[in-house]
């Protein structure tokens, strides 16, 4: 499989040589940015041998096309079906396909840093770590998508989420995307194929459970790219509420009250809209909300260009609100969700 990494090792007890790093990528409708999300992989300086497994679900644009193009481009790049183009059934084939010890996640709108994979790796060998990952950081190409991005990497849209707001290095209950020792992969038994979204905060759940350190630090960033629409942003946030709730209920005792903020705060504002027919003050609940999100968007979103401070604050109601309405709303149970899924098949 290749040349061991050469790394300076810290002795833990999950350290061990590793032969490569293997990145898996799932793949649907990512015309505009796969190309350069795969450019920035391979310009990593991994000190060892380096694979990208793009996992294609049925795209309806021109994916598959520049899919192939980096395949013939570059050895290193491996594509895989994905039929049902959902994201766990393409980061379970991509990882049954790959060939290293190391698995590292990336998404298709996503950009790696200069030295992220030896960062992972160095980070992976000092703690002992199961999976580590670090920032996702949110940035624009125009006027909506910055808007998204102010409000991804402030605590009035995502609360107190590490992994977009940045904080100091240690344990974390997720991180963004995730670099794994493929072992521990294997110990739990991969992605659930049932979440359709919140897969990896499930399964560094499981890791955890098991004994895996789940680790954080802000020597890692993604660039990630946001919705270009609030469309697509609602949609994104609703399946997350949606999906989160999925979550606890699976697993007791996974919730917290930055996860319950969204569904209380539409259960006020719609309680306050209504009642306001009957008793008049309780307008002033969505009234204080409204406020609240033109103030505090107008307040994280200073210096920035006109066009994208005027919608930080109908971004912020978006988020928050699609949120709430997905988990209260949510009707998912596992048993009944399992959509066939076929066979992967590694195509050369």
């Amino acid at each position: 499989m290749g040349t061991p990494c050469n790394l300076p090792r810290v002795p833990t007890p999950e350290s061990q040589p590793t032969d490569g790093v293997s990145v898996i990528m799932p793949i649907l409708n990512e015309e505009r940015h796969l190309a350069e999300s795969v450019a920035a992989i391979l310009r990593q300086e991994a000190p060892c041998p380096l694979e990208v497994v793009l996992a294609l679900g049925p795209s309806t644009d021109g994916t598959d096309e520049v899919a192939r193009r980096l395949r013939d481009a570059d050895e290193r790049v491996k594509l895989v079906t994905n039929p049902t183009g959902r994201t766990p059934d393409a980061l379970n084939a991509a990882i049954a396909a790959s060939s290293y010890d190391v698995i590292a996640r990336v998404d298709g709108h996503g950009i790696l840093s200069h030295g992220y994979l030896a960062t992972a790796l160095r980070a992976l060998d000092a703690t002992g770590a199961a999976n580590v990952g670090g920032i996702m950081d949110a940035e624009g190409t125009t006027d909506f998508e910055c808007a998204v991005a102010v409000a991804m990497k402030s605590k009035l849209g995502v609360g107190g989420a590490k992994f977009k707001l940045g904080g100091q290095a240690g344990p974390a209950e997720t991180v963004y995307l995730g670099v794994f020792r493929r072992r521990w992969l294997d110990r739990v038994g991969g992605y659930d194929g049932r979440f359709t979204r919140a897969q990896d905060w499930e399964m560094n759940f499981r890791i955890r459970s098991a004994g895996g350190l789940v680790w954080f630090t802000p020597d890692l960033k993604v660039t990630y790219r946001p919705r270009g629409s609030f469309r697509t942003l609602a949609r994104q946030y609703k399946q997350y509420g949606q999906w989160r709730r999925v979550v606890a209920r699976r697993h007791k005792g996974s919730i917290n009250a930055r996860y319950l903020a969204p569904p209380a705060a539409v259960v006020a504002i719609a309680a306050g809209a209504v009642g306001g027919f009957v008793w008049r003050p309780l307008w002033l609940v969505p009234a204080a909300y409204v406020a609240a999100v033109a103030v505090g968007g107008t307040a994280i979103s200073a210096g920035k260009a006109p066009g994208v401070r005027l919608r930080v604050p109908p971004v912020l109601a978006t988020m928050h609100i699609a949120w709430g309405l997905g988990f209260l709303a949510s009707r998912i149970r596992l048993d009944d969700d399992l959509p066939g899924r076929e066979g992967a098949v590694v195509t050369e």
